[in-house]
């Protein structure tokens, strides 16, 4: 294994956001290089923080970086979906705060052996951020119908082409099996009109992330576990959500205001009779943005929106 090198986005944006106090306890539910987390740490004195991924080498790399500060951090291999089973088993009811960088680390885009990045042409079509375990992309690419491959690029990859492309694929692997990262982006080049193909941007770029987003339930896991992560929100604890595409952005978006105004009665009514309680507030209205320099510096950095939420009881 290399080096795992991981250039954090929004890192001081998300540090300030999180309102740090060197007694709370906090969660970074996405490890990845653990940049924020170093961050976090350096700011407790009685404090603590619990850095959670699935990625077995980000957990390595991250039990390197943050070895110094001892007993103030604790280290889980999960899902950050499955948070709410972590603390538990810590006897942790209510945190600080949450941090979920939604992105792809750098590390995993960079690692050829991954699968995860079009730019690398003779990788595996693996994807899978948890590698001990569940369905590789190249076993959806290759098991899931037309249909099904249609569903998955213009709904999680919002893909003009996704019909072409998907009739493509059926038809390709017919004939032979498309193994590598570069046989689908032959496949790809080939199902779309010859001036997409000449756009500005790879043509793969959302056929991968559907892929990716598939291979690991990333949808799935972001809409179920916000409600729960702001319900162990201390009273103030903030939950700070990055993300890198439109398809995150908007179930956070719409997971916080909902969780900001649940009712459900009709606007005629003067006064709320459903029952349901306002668990908070959303902080900013409109997504924090990284700077021009960090886009400069960090061209991964373009894409990412920050939103936050505070819980108050």
């Amino acid at each position: 294994m290399g080096e795992y090198k991981h250039t954090s986005v929004l890192l001081n944006e998300s540090i300030e956001a999180l309102h740090i106090k060197s007694d709370g306890f906090y969660v970074d539910g996405t490890l990845g290089g653990a940049g924020h987390s170093s961050l976090i740490a350096e700011k407790l004195t009685t404090g603590k923080l619990i850095g959670v991924d699935r990625d077995s080498e980000a957990i390595r790399a991250a039990e390197k970086r943050l070895g110094a500060f001892g007993d103030r951090v604790c280290l889980v291999k999960a899902n950050y979906g499955d948070l709410p089973e972590v603390l538990d088993s810590l006897h942790t009811a209510f945190v600080d705060g949450i941090l979920l960088d939604l992105g792809v680390s750098s590390y995993q885009l960079d690692n050829g052996e991954r699968g995860f990045s079009y730019m690398q042409e003779d990788a595996p079509l693996d994807m899978r951020m948890e590698q001990e375990t569940g369905i590789t992309a190249g076993e959806i690419r290759e098991t899931y119908s037309k249909d099904q491959l249609e569903f998955l690029f213009r709904e999680y990859g919002e893909e003009k082409f996704a019909k072409r492309i998907a009739a493509g694929i059926v038809a390709e692997r017919e004939r032979r099996a498309i193994k590598k990262t570069g046989d689908l982006n032959r496949v790809i080049r080939e199902a779309i009109p010859a001036g997409a193909a000449r756009r500005k941007g790879h043509p793969s770029k959302r056929v991968f992330q559907a892929l990716r987003i598939e291979t690991n339930s990333e949808l799935s896991v972001l809409s179920e576990c916000l409600p729960k992560l702001i319900d162990r929100l201390s009273d103030g604890g903030r939950l700070c959500c990055i993300t890198f595409h439109s398809l995150e952005d908007r179930i956070v978006k719409n997971a916080f205001k909902a969780a900001q105004d649940p009712c459900t009665c009709p606007k005629e009514f003067p006064v709320c009779v459903c029952g349901k309680k306002s668990k908070g507030k959303v902080l900013v209205k409109k997504p924090i943005l990284p700077s021009a320099a960090e886009c400069e510096e960090n061209a991964r950095s373009r894409s990412a929106k920050l939103r936050v939420f505070e819980r108050r009881w």
